[in-house]
């Protein structure tokens, strides 16, 4: 069995527990490893680390990132924080209750960008194609005629892993298998700092095992409804056919017929084309009355369509977006005769979405966004009397 040590990424046969170059115990051995190449680099506790890092006071110290006060949430935590029950996206006061001797940092998403992009500096040594989904993760393709480094991808991953350690200063865990759900899945199997392999052989085994909320694109809704028909498991959808799956969830269902198989033919692309455009804000106190709400949600319609033309996009779909006092979110989409830009148009959608929703309940913050983008060029087509409508808020 192909084996690679982990410090010194060494390659050598045989399950051993030990490197025979170096002696290190970090390895990572799997009868396929040698013929994977698609991977997904995940950074642990990211802007967590990269505070940790400029601090070196706070290294054994439960770190929270997120704004402080009643009104905040995590954004990230760190794994000595964790340990205590704080998870990203959860409410500062939960947090705090939990682990009332975290360190809370605000996040400083302007450092966290230069760090990324050091990150991608040493992606891009190995590979020019990798597709970044966030700040702190991204898919790589190793795949022969791709990568730029004649090394099998294991050892490839292993010295990028060991470089963002010893260069940037934070760990990284890695995922590597034969295509990018299953690498994801598997950078997530072994953290902090791991290195996991999924490969052809086991991979409908490991996912048999599996709850069906694991799945990409099941969310705790669309959990919920399988459960309400009895599906909790991955094994249980492995043995339904295709057909049905596509009767009950249509194309998603036909979709997720394949995750479930082990099967994903999405490609992994340098170039993602932002899919919306949107800006939020959190209340400082919650507000139940309408006009207020509207007053709330004008400015963010402007931000919106500047932002649309400084990238010189459109939408076609409004989306605005609601979180209620006890943390329920609630979306609701709009669909346009034709793409805008405009922060008049943006905001007379979202009022009328917004009409259906401010109900007296109480709401702790409001969002709005545009979704299916296009070149400005497409969007805001002249009125009636051939008058072209600005595309300036």
């Amino acid at each position: 069995m192909p084996a690679v040590c982990r410090d010194c990424g060494g390659v050598f046969e045989g399950g051993g527990e030990a490197c025979p170059a170096c002696g290190s115990v970090r390895l990572i051995a799997h009868p396929e490893l040698l013929d994977l190449s698609i991977a997904h680099i995940d950074c642990d506790a990211f802007y967590a680390s990269v505070e940790k890092r400029d601090d070196p006071t706070l290294a054994d110290k439960p770190v929270i990132v997120g704004h402080p006060g009643g009104r905040g949430v995590v954004t990230t935590a760190c794994y000595v924080a964790r340990k205590f029950g704080p998870r990203s996206a959860m409410p500062m006061f939960k947090a705090l209750e939990l682990c009332p001797q975290a360190v809370v940092i605000p996040p400083d998403i302007a450092k966290y960008k230069r760090v990324s992009g050091h990150i991608r500096a040493l992606f891009a040594k190995a590979t020019p194609l990798f597709e970044p989904l966030s700040l702190d993760e991204a898919y790589l393709d190793l795949s022969e005629g791709v990568r730029l480094v004649d090394r099998p991808p294991a050892v490839l991953l292993v010295r990028l892993a060991r470089a963002i350690e010893t260069r940037v200063g934070i760990t990284v865990s890695v995922g590597l298998s034969y295509n990018k759900y299953l690498a994801k899945l598997a950078s997530d199997r072994d953290k902090p700092r791991g290195f996991s392999v999924i490969g052809r052989a086991e991979a409908k085994a490991v996912l048999a095992q599996l709850p069906v909320r694991s799945l990409w694109g099941v969310g705790a809704a669309t959990a919920a409804r399988m459960a309400e028909q009895g599906i909790t498991m991955v094994a249980q959808l492995q043995a339904m056919p295709e057909a049905e799956m596509s009767t009950r969830w249509g194309k998603f269902g036909r979709q997720l017929a394949g995750f479930v198989q082990g099967i994903d033919h999405r490609r992994i692309t340098s170039d993602r084309p932002a899919k919306s455009v949107s800006t939020e804000t959190t209340f400082a106190r919650d507000i139940r009355e309408r006009a207020a709400l509207e007053r709330e949600l004008r400015p963010l319609a402007e931000g919106v369509a500047h932002r649309l033309a400084r990238h010189g996009a459109a939408g076609r779909t409004v989306v605005l977006k609601m979180k209620t006092s006890d943390f329920t979110l609630i979306t609701r989409h709009h669909r346009l005769s034709d793409a805008t830009g405009r922060a008049d148009v943006i905001l007379a959608a979202g009022l009328l979405l917004l009409e259906r929703l401010a109900d007296g309940r109480a709401f702790r913050l409001i969002g709005i966004g545009v979704t299916d983008l296009c070149p400005i060029a497409e969007a805001d087509p002249p009125d009636l009397f051939g008058r072209q409508l600005s595309t300036e808020p």
